[in-house]
Formats: C-alpha cells, structure tokens, sequence
C-alpha cells in the first residue's frame, strides 16, 4: 500500500492464476449457454470455439469480475475504509498468468480530536424592549386591518386602490389580475404605478409602461418594459382595529391586553434567542474548523459542492428563473465554491466524531415525534408518512439531523461565552 497525498492511497494487486482460471471457466460457460452458433444447438458449442471466438468478450468479462472482488477484499485486509470508486490502472492479462493492477483510490480520513469543550465565543441573552412588542403587535394590527370602500373620488397618496390590471405587450405570458390592491404612493408599490394611477377615478381606464428594474424579485420581470391596461374598480382606507382587551380576546386565550402583550414579548425573545444561539453554533464550528487540520477526500468535496449548488438552484426557481436554461461551468463552480464546500464537510465530519465520542444519538421517541411532525405539516397519517420516508432513506436522515442538533448543543452549553464588545 502506498500513501499519495492526503486521501489518496494506491494499491498494487495480484490475482492469482488458479482465481482467474477459474472465474474465466465461469464466464465461458455461460457465455457458451447464451450463444446460438451455426451448426450446433443452443448451450451445445464447443467451449474451445467459445474461448477462441469470444476470447475479448471473457477477458472483459473476467476483468470486471474479479478486479473488483480482489480490490475490495485486499482493501478491507488493509483496514481501509474506501471512498467513492477506485481508478484501475496497469492492468496486466495475459494468458496463464495472474492478472496484475494497479488501484488508485480515496479513503476517509482520519480525524484527531482536539479540545471541542470550553471553545470561547461572543454570546449574549437578546434583551426585548416595549419598542420591540409594540412593533410586533401594530404587525399584528395591520394584519387584522379592514379596507373600507369610500366614496367614488380620484385616487391620492395614502388611498389603496382596488385596480383591474391586464398587460399588453412586453411579457411572454399574459398578466392578468382582476382586484389588485395596492396602496398609491407607498414605497411597496413601484412608484411608476402610483404615478399613472394618482388621479384616476373608479372606472377611468388608464394605459401606461412599467419599467421593471434589473434586479427586481420576479425574473420573468427583471428588466423589461411592460405596458399595461388598468381599470380602477374602487378607492377604499385601512382601518386598523383598536388596541384595547377586546382586541387581545379576539387573538387568541386572552383576558387582556397586557397578558398578550407579555405572550409578544416571550415569543420575540424565544426568537431571538434562536437566532443568537444559531449564530454561536457557527461561531464554534468556525473556530473547531480552524484548530483541526486534516485532509478531505476529492469525493467528499464534489458531493458538498453539488449540495451547494443544488440548494442555489431551488432558491432560483423559487424566484421564478428556470435553472435548466443555466449553463454551468462545473470547473468554474468548483473553484469558486470548494474553500466554502471544503469548510462545510470538515465540521461534518467533526460533528461525527464528536457525537460518537460523546455517544450522542436519536432515541426512537425523538425520531417518532419529528415523523409525527411532518405527518402534520403534510396533513397525511403517521403510517404513510413512515413508510414514504423508511422508503426514500428519510429516517435515516432524520437521525441523523436529531444527532446533529444535540452535539451542536451539548457544545454551545459547554462553551466560553464573552459578552460582545459594546458599540
């Protein structure tokens, strides 16, 4: 065995005559029961006509048969855990003799644990002011709002219009929008519509151009002018409810007011204190990253760089481009991306190692609550779902995320946390 660099290891095999000669009697026979030559019935060809007319077809056939075989058992002797598929180089066959190659290969590296408790990190608890509850309940407020007709005027700044909206040129699809509402002059609406429409009165019919800007949120948008027919259907007003305890009863098991107000303040600082211990978590596989150096397999790498890019492309498509159109330069792709891709698998294989020095696991309860969970989400029975997943290796990663989650916690609770330089 020999060590190349990093992961790669390479392996000079030879198998033994007797091994070939027989696997190579094995193949000819069955060859000779598939074969259908002149002048001899089915399976009943001479097997010196069968190794002299399929001579290139058995060494094939013996190749991939006993390369393979010879490989992984002499890789599983050396105690080698390979990973992806080796490159067969040097092959030598020759008649009589053992067949000789040569296996270039990855393995899973080796990952020394250093000291994973006590990393120090900046952490503080999320403190909420009555600024932050009286945001997320006039939030609320909007939600619950009321749009109320008023008196057939022009449209101003200020008023929601309820508007008829068709285009009639520049998409390749059709807009068409029966009630749209949109608020004149806010700065949601696209100033180009509460221009052409500021002024108009229910039932006045208006055609305009719309320049969308290159980087706006809709692709099938971005860039181009489209004109469109509009017809105003009505102006109305926002009216938001009253702040009072009738309000808060209306929202859910409340007596009054500040009993929801205290609910507000809990669930923004629950939040809050996800995101912040989020946010430590990375901090500390920043930091565990950077204090263990070890090399990675090429595979492990291809692998969390197609993930990468598989996720980019979602998002894209969620944005309403067609990720297929994209013409991806895969070395490109690769370089930019594996200094990322490269410290994303380093702190998965860490938190593996972790989690097995630590023992940590997914008990079957944890694993039957999130199976439940997203029976729920789906609005589908808990069997069905079970089965899907055990079917699509689901229950795997489940575990597997449960298992994550808990190292990641058992190292933020064991942590060094310093308060953050204060501006």
């Amino acid at each position: 065995m020999a060590l190349i660099e990093g992961c790669k290891h390479s392996l000079e095999i030879t198998v033994p005559v007797a091994d070939v000669e027989k696997e190579t009697e094995r193949v000819v026979a069955n060859i000779q029961q598939k074969v259908r030559l002149p002048g001899f019935r089915p399976g009943k060809a001479p097997l010196s006509l069968v190794k002299t007319k399929f001579s290139s077809e058995i060494n094939q056939d013996v190749i991939e048969a006993v390369i393979p075989r010879f490989f992984h058992e002499t890789a599983a002797k050396e105690g080698l855990q390979v990973v992806g598929k080796p490159n067969v180089v040097d092959v030598h066959f020759h008649a009589g003799e053992p067949i000789k190659f040569k296996a270039e290969f990855e393995v899973a590296p080796t990952v020394e644990l250093g000291e994973y408790r006590g990393v120090t990190i900046t952490y503080a608890e999320p403190e909420i002011t009555d600024a932050d509850v009286d945001e997320r309940i006039e939030s609320v407020r909007e939600q619950k709002a009321e749009y109320v007709n008023e008196e057939p005027r022009a449209l101003t700044d200020g008023d929601y219009a309820v508007v008829s909206l068709e285009s009639i040129s520049g998409v390749d699809e059709k807009i068409k929008q029966d009630e749209l509402m949109m608020k004149i002059g806010d700065e949601a609406t696209l100033a180009a519509f509460s221009e052409n429409l500021r002024g108009a009165a229910p039932d006045e019919v208006r055609e305009f151009d719309i320049v969308y800007p290159e980087d706006y949120d809709r692709a099938t948008l971005a860039g181009r002018t489209v004109r469109f027919k509009a017809t105003v259907k009505a102006v109305r007003r926002k009216e938001l409810p009253e702040l009072n305890d009738e309000f808060a009863k209306d929202l859910g098991d409340f007596q009054t007011l500040d009993e929801f107000k205290e609910t507000v303040r809990r669930t923004i600082f629950q939040e809050r204190e996800h995101q912040a211990q989020e946010a430590a978590k990375h901090q500390i596989l920043d930091k565990l990253v950077d204090t263990h150096d070890f090399p990675i397999p090429e595979a492990y790498l291809d692998r969390q760089i197609e993930m990468n890019v598989e996720q980019q492309l979602r998002q894209l498509a969620a944005q309403g481009m067609d990720p297929s159109k994209l013409k991806l330069d895969w070395s490109k792709v690769k370089e930019s991306q594996s200094a990322r891709a490269s410290r994303d698998v380093k702190a998965s294989l860490l938190l593996d190692k972790i989690s097995e020095r630590e023992a940590i696991g997914a008990t079957q309860e944890e694993i039957d609550a999130e199976v439940s969970r997203i029976a729920r989400q789906q609005r589908e029975t808990v069997p069905m779902v079970r089965a899907k997943l055990q079917k699509e290796g689901g229950i795997a990663r489940i575990a597997g995320h449960i298992r994550t989650d808990k190292t990641l916690r058992l190292l933020f609770e064991h942590a060094r946390k310093e308060a953050p330089a204060k501006a």
